[in-house]
């Protein structure tokens, strides 16, 4: 039996209203019309596929909570009346609502048609059920690529795993505990709000050339991601964000064979004004090797034994920081096309669906980052309404942020 992990477990409270919702989405812009029968084969391949189950809870104290199987889905959502093209992402924003990996379905495929001929394609799900790499390997095995799985382990019965559980908390606790009380974990720190929830994010989403991306990174001695990480900095402190160094939230993609789950860990570097590709390269190098751990050297399990209330106090803003820089990688070559459909872009993201005032997280700006053949597609989700206030505005400071090391980029 598949038992979830620390980190599906902070994701699945998210959904109870304990943290900043979270849901994955994946977008595919085709140049024509998309074929409905062709989506329908899609998502019955989803049904069945790795992201098809759900959480279920045991009743044997320590025991972690279980995967199970589960073909239950939201129908196939279709937008036939086309949409303006400046308005997909106004749309995609709104695909992510309703989803429950444990009571209800945990993803939704939709589609909409667009004015311009063409069609978009959203995959969104909890984050709870998988991260950005792993929506990505969902959707390469829906369309008969890459075999994909869930992470399994060796069979255990709850008494089994519970024993487990509690001999790795016990144990660890112990060993924390000979080196002094551990201190409280550091709280986020408290964001002004002005806007009454439901609060309103802004997204935006820019495709640059390969060449011109790589070619501007090596010219200052740096590496595609080290130029998207100051990208990200630069377009924050653009908007007007006052401290004069930024912290970055680096996800870390873990997993040694193609899984559906969330196989990533956390680092972070600290960026000032006068990092450039080629010393952050150099920061984000040293941190890969020291990821974030739990505070006070105490067992993660810990959170998996305590009750959900408490468990998001002790994690509460693990991981946040200034901004999230999620690159995500290489896409698979089977996502050019949608059966015989041409993709222009594909994009992945994450989006916040009922996001409240009070739940808006330390981070200001979440990038995303990925490469589909010899494209980069920029994703960007501002979570500062205050200081960006419309996704033109986010647009325009990512376009000139781009402009400013030569790279053309072409909005979505």
């Amino acid at each position: 039996m598949d038992r979830l992990s620390v980190v599906d477990e902070i994701f699945l409270r998210t959904h109870r209203g304990l943290g900043t919702p979270i849901a994955l989405q994946g977008l595919w812009r085709t140049a024509d019309r998309i074929d409905l029968q062709l989506l329908h084969v899609v998502h019955t391949a989803l049904r069945t596929g790795p992201l098809g189950r759900r959480v279920i809870r045991s009743r044997v104290p320590g025991a972690r909570r279980a995967w199970q199987p589960s073909t239950r889905a939201y129908p196939l959502a279709l937008t036939e009346q086309p949409i303006p093209t400046i308005a997909l992402l106004a749309w995609a924003d709104q695909q992510g609502g309703g989803l429950d990996p444990e009571y209800g379905p945990g993803w939704r495929l939709s589609a909409t048609a667009l004015d311009d001929g063409g069609s978009l394609v959203s995959l969104t799900c909890s984050h709870a059920l998988a991260d950005g790499r792993a929506l990505v390997l969902a959707v390469d095995h829906a369309l008969g690529g890459t075999s994909a799985t869930t992470a399994s382990a060796a069979p255990a019965s709850d008494w089994a795993d519970a024993r487990r559980q509690w001999s790795i908390v016990v144990g660890g606790t112990a060993r924390a505990l000979r080196r002094g009380i551990p201190d409280r974990p550091p709280q986020p720190a408290v964001r002004e709000v002005i806007d009454e929830p439901p609060v309103v994010t802004h997204s935006a989403t820019l495709q640059c050339g390969v060449a011109e991306w790589d070619r501007a990174a090596a010219a200052q001695d740096g590496t595609a991601n080290s130029l998207f990480i100051s990208l990200i900095a630069n377009i924050l402190w653009t908007s007007g964000f006052q401290h004069e160094t930024i912290d970055a939230s680096l996800p870390v993609d873990t997993r040694d064979e193609p899984r559906v789950d969330n196989d990533l860990a956390m680092t972070d570097i600290t960026v000032d004004q006068a990092d450039t590709p080629a010393t952050i390269r150099e920061k984000s190098r040293a941190a890969y090797e020291h990821r974030m751990s739990s505070p006070g050297g105490m067992p993660e399990e810990l959170l998996q034994v305590i009750p959900d209330r408490l468990a998001y106090t002790l994690s509460k803003g693990a991981g946040e920081r200034d901004i999230l820089c999620s690159n995500i990688g290489t896409l698979p070559a089977t996502l050019q096309t949608l059966g015989s459909h041409r993709c222009l872009g594909v994009a992945a993201r994450a989006i916040h669906p009922g996001l409240t005032a009070a739940q808006l997280p330390r981070t200001r700006l979440s990038g995303y980052l990925c490469r589909l053949a010899e494209d980069y597609i920029l994703s960007l989700v501002s979570l500062d309404p205050t200081r960006i206030e419309s996704p033109t505005a986010l647009a325009d400071l990512a376009q000139q942020a781009l402009r400013t090391h030569g790279i053309p980029a072409r909005r979505w």
